[in-house]
């Protein structure tokens, strides 16, 4: 452990006199860029588990991934669904800050979510979370969130008005942007609230290196214990590292340095797992290893849209915008064969509609996908005009981790007489290409943002064409857009369930993706580690995690 941590864990709560081998400190590493520790900047995995740990919202998901109360003890929503009322936990304290009078942190009040969550809206912020509200909440006569959307009743009861019934609502509050700020700190900070985070959370900041290290103390004042009534959380500290390769951090783990690693990667998956998914005998007993279903869709997009393609793109865009040629790239790949060479199945198959395994609606039976016929694949590829005397070509946009499975994609389709040309992008690179509708052909992966299928199906929604929505295909479809209407304002659950799989399956008809594989969540921790549960969502949450 770095020498800046081991001084900084000198002035850990309950631990001053305890040798510094002997704290309960939790060490993982940060290998993606960490870029903010304000919950407004909550847009990846990197900021969002750091944050996770500072902060709290009205709401929190459950082990089923359900939302339940957090800083809200109980709410309740109106008939029509357009009013939702939370009554707030009382004695919640921010943590101890210079922006407080007297450096004391005072109570959580319902005025603080209205500042907030108006906060995210704001344009002065800049955040790229004002959408968890932006078309959902009440709107005034220009099409703006209202003066009204956000109510402070008194102290401890919010009110948050909707313009229309939203069924996932509830599941968009427990996400990080949602998570409550003080006024005092962003006003007293500014744009250093990213290094200067006040929260209500299970630790509290204490130094960010950044680059190199970053450390959390124990909230003494923390508002919430455990069944027994012991007060939470049970670790002293967590150390946060930023070793960006990933064999050096994987050895870092090997070595005992690290409690926990997500993720295995090319280099070590081999190493560790058979082909089988089953672990190694090097390695049983070394490390716990979990492996959970991961809200996570990894898949091909075909852009439909011309507008932005010039050049080979254009050429190859006009190939693609046949249905037939879609349907044969799909045809044509061995899913459950890729997840066993290349992938030592950490995954399933994407032999579905686009919603991932670990969501309700997920049903091959009801939302049956492609399976692999190289020969249909053929077929299509001939009825379309394409053959060995007209071969199709074509450019996929990719990145460097998705190299290896984008190789073994490359020979399936040469077999069926199609020639692939892998380009390598870096990730903002790829990202600003698809974004902006410059990429035919491209690999992309959906990470849910809460657990509703409506996150995943609101990809094919024709309002949310991209750069400004998820729709990165520009898929357009009046059927499935007013299917997408209808599910998102009705309250029963199964029949939303039933409009659900409706518009997976024009999907997979219309195939503007190819669904690769649903991914899984696997985690490497060390033996002396409890209570770290991994979930769908990948949560990092260690309120409730002990070293023994």
């Amino acid at each position: 452990m770095p020498l800046a941590v081991l001084a900084g864990l000198a002035g850990c709560h309950d631990a001053a006199r305890q040798p510094v081998e002997e704290r309960r400190v939790f060490r993982y590493n940060q290998p993606e860029a960490l870029t903010s520790l304000d919950p407004a900047f909550a847009r990846n995995q990197a900021n969002t588990w750091a944050v996770s740990q500072l902060y709290n919202g009205l709401l929190e998901l459950d082990s089923a991934l359900l939302p339940g109360p957090a800083l809200a003890r109980r709410f309740e929503i109106s008939p029509d669904g357009r009013r939702y009322t939370f009554w707030l936990r009382p004695g919640v304290r921010f943590h101890d800050s210079e922006a407080f009078p007297g450096g004391k942190g005072r109570e959580v009040k319902a005025a603080d979510f209205v500042y907030s969550f108006r906060r995210l809206l704001d344009g002065a912020t800049a955040s790229p979370g004002g959408w968890i509200f932006r078309g959902k909440v009440l709107e005034n006569a220009a099409g703006e969130p209202s003066d009204t959307c956000f109510v402070a009743v008194n102290d401890s009861t919010l009110r948050i008005h909707l313009k229309e019934p939203f069924i996932p609502f509830l599941g968009i509050l427990t996400m990080p942007y949602a998570y409550v700020v003080p006024r005092e700190a962003v006003q007293k900070y500014g744009k250093d609230f990213r290094e200067h985070p006040v929260g209500t959370g299970p630790f509290r900041f204490k130094l960010w290196d950044e680059g190199n290290v970053l450390l959390y103390h124990r909230n003494p004042g923390y508002w919430r214990k455990d069944e027994q009534g012991q007060p939470l959380p049970y670790l002293d500290a967590v150390a946060i590292s930023f070793i960006a390769d990933r064999k050096t951090e994987f050895l870092t783990f090997m070595q005992g340095k690290l409690d926990f690693l997500s993720g295995i990667r090319e280099g070590s998956r081999d190493l560790i797992l058979h082909p089988d998914g089953s672990v190694r005998q090097d390695f049983r007993g070394k490390f716990t290893v979990q492996k959970v279903p991961y809200l996570n869709t990894e898949y091909l997009g075909f852009q439909m849209d011309s507008t932005n393609l010039t050049g080979e793109q254009a050429v190859q865009g006009r190939a693609l915008r046949d249905r037939r040629v879609r349907q044969a790239l799909n045809y044509a790949l061995n899913k459950p064969e890729m997840l066993a060479y290349v992938l030592n199945h950490v995954g399933q198959p994407g032999t579905s509609g686009f919603v991932p395994q670990a969501l309700p609606s997920f049903s091959q039976e009801k939302v049956p996908g492609y399976t692999f016929q190289p020969q249909k694949a053929r077929q299509l590829l001939q009825e379309a005009s394409f053959g060995p005397g007209r071969p199709l070509r074509l450019r996929l946009s990719t990145v460097a981790e998705r190299k290896e499975i984008s190789e073994y994609m490359q020979k399936q389709w040469a077999n069926v007489g199609v020639q692939v040309q892998i380009d390598i992008n870096q990730s903002a690179a790829q990202q600003e290409l698809v974004d902006n509708g410059k990429a035919a052909f491209f690999a992309k992966s959906w990470l849910g943002d809460y657990p509703d299928a409506e996150n995943y199906l609101a990809l094919f929604y024709s309002p949310n064409f991209s750069p400004a929505g998820p729709d990165k295909t520009h898929f357009k479809n009046a059927e499935y857009d007013r299917l997408y209407d209808q599910a998102r304002r009705e309250l029963d659950a199964g029949k939303r369930t039933a409009l659900y799989q409706a518009m997976d399956r024009i999907v997979v008809r219309e195939s503007p993706v190819i669904a690769l594989y649903y991914d899984e969540v696997v985690r490497l921790t060390q033996n002396n580690v409890r209570g770290l549960k991994a979930n769908p969502m990948n949560q990092l949450l260690l309120e409730r995690v002990r070293k023994e």
